[in-house]
């Protein structure tokens, strides 16, 4: 189970809880069962399906890459039967949850199919520069089904074309760290492609847009998370060397886990929701 928990990246775990309950704040009505099991299922399980399907498809890139050996996991050619029988033991109970979900399932399809196809050929959107950071959508996918559950309608356009940028700038910006270890792989990714400066850039653009497009829905707040972001990109423009990029990234979960417990606050404030009271 240690080893199994590691696999899943329990810091990044909020990454789809975060989206999960800001769209339950967005909501007016109090969620039903199967919506709470689907939180359930956002923990170890939906966790464990993309982490671990990526370490799978990945065991030989991931051997030239220090912030595997360092800062993730790197997975034994001996571990790799077994984390292939946990992960369908975990995640396919969960799919009895889909005819429960009618408005949702377009959603949680998103999510199998990004989640998986990221690093399952013949997609593997992660050797897709740009395609890899679209794919990130995987993130908020789950809320967005949460959302059109609950409320019974489908997410405004703003916010979705908002995630998706969030989503995209997330990924690019975590890929930066991983250009040297991406080249010597020949791993072509988004980050690969336009190279460090460019890509931050990019990381930049995409999160003021983002917080343009969602002013609407979450008003100040959105300028707050969009200074926030602008401010870590210029940080990491100055950095001098790969070290001190490295240090700037391993605080990233930090402050998304900080903005989105802030967002969901506002967001429950200003629907005077709180699903989980």
């Amino acid at each position: 189970m240690r080893h199994l928990i590691r696999v899943s990246r329990p810091r990044f775990w909020m990454y789809l809880l975060g989206p999960y309950m800001v769209a339950l704040a967005a909501t007016s009505l109090r969620p039903p069962l199967e919506v709470w099991l689907l939180g359930l299922y956002l923990t170890l399980p939906a966790n464990l399906l993309i982490y671990g399907v990526n370490d799978l498809f990945d065991v030989d890139t991931d051997r030239l890459n220090p912030k595997k050996r360092d800062y993730e996991h790197l997975l034994q050619q001996t571990q790799r039967r077994g984390l292939v029988i946990a992960i369908l033991v975990l995640n396919v109970p969960f799919l009895a949850l889909v005819p429960f979900l009618p408005n949702a399932w377009p959603w949680l399809l998103l999510f199998l199919v990004t989640g998986i196809g990221y690093s399952v050929p013949p997609l593997r959107a992660k050797a897709r520069p740009v395609v890899d950071a679209a794919f990130n959508i995987l993130y908020v996918a789950p809320g967005l089904a949460a959302y059109a559950t609950v409320s019974g309608q489908q997410p405004p356009v703003p916010v979705l074309v908002a995630a998706l940028l969030w989503c995209m700038a997330m990924h690019a910006y975590s890929a930066v760290p991983d250009i040297m270890a991406d080249r010597a792989a020949d791993l072509s990714t988004v980050a690969t492609y336009f190279g460090r400066v460019r890509t931050l850039l990019l990381c930049g653009a995409a999160y003021l847009v983002a917080a343009l497009l969602a002013f609407p829905s979450v008003g100040a707040f959105a300028a707050v998370g969009g200074l926030a972001y602008l401010v870590m990109i210029a940080l990491s423009l100055r950095s001098r060397g790969p070290e001190q990029l490295f240090a700037l990234y391993r605080r990233f979960p930090v402050l998304n886990t900080t903005l989105g417990g802030a967002l969901f606050v506002v967001t429950g404030l200003r629907n005077a929701t709180w699903p989980f009271a």
